[in-house]
């Protein structure tokens, strides 16, 4: 028991006089307080980096509203203009003006396919064959 309770004195005693000393607890403190600094600096620049962040999506987003706004008030306006009321008159209601005949095709008339004249049979034949991989290099490279 006696020893105990040296021990327990020597103990109390380095706690005292080695460990909390004005110094040490000095020491302690400042480290304290600037981990505190830091984290608070650290949780202050995150938050502001996702502030940011989101600032920069909504400005983005109002831009893209913006512009669809602007092309929604262009198509009102086209749809406003005579020239789109002539041509939807044209293509719903079949009206003409004077002097106006229409002529309805069907979609895959001979008249349709011939419309803008028959290509080249050399032209027709030459894409109809497929070509080598050399020669695809050639004419890649070359122009051949």
């Amino acid at each position: 028991m006696g020893e105990f309770k040296t021990k327990l004195r020597q103990s109390h005693y380095r706690l005292k006089h080695e460990i909390f000393v004005f110094d040490n607890i000095v020491l302690f403190l400042a480290l304290v307080l600037c981990l505190a600094f830091t984290w608070g600096a650290i949780s202050s620049m995150s938050r502001n980096w996702t502030l940011a962040q989101e600032v920069i999506n909504r400005q983005r987003s109002k831009a893209l509203l913006e512009l669809e706004v602007e092309t929604l008030e262009l198509e009102n306006t086209y749809y406003l203009s005579e020239e789109y009321q002539e041509l939807a008159a044209r293509k719903y209601q079949g009206k003409m003006l004077p002097g106006e005949t229409m002529i309805y095709l069907p979609e895959n008339s001979v008249a349709a396919k011939t419309k803008h004249g028959d290509t080249p049979s050399g032209e027709v034949a030459n894409l109809d064959e497929p070509m080598s991989n050399f020669e695809q290099w050639m004419t890649f490279l070359f122009g051949i």
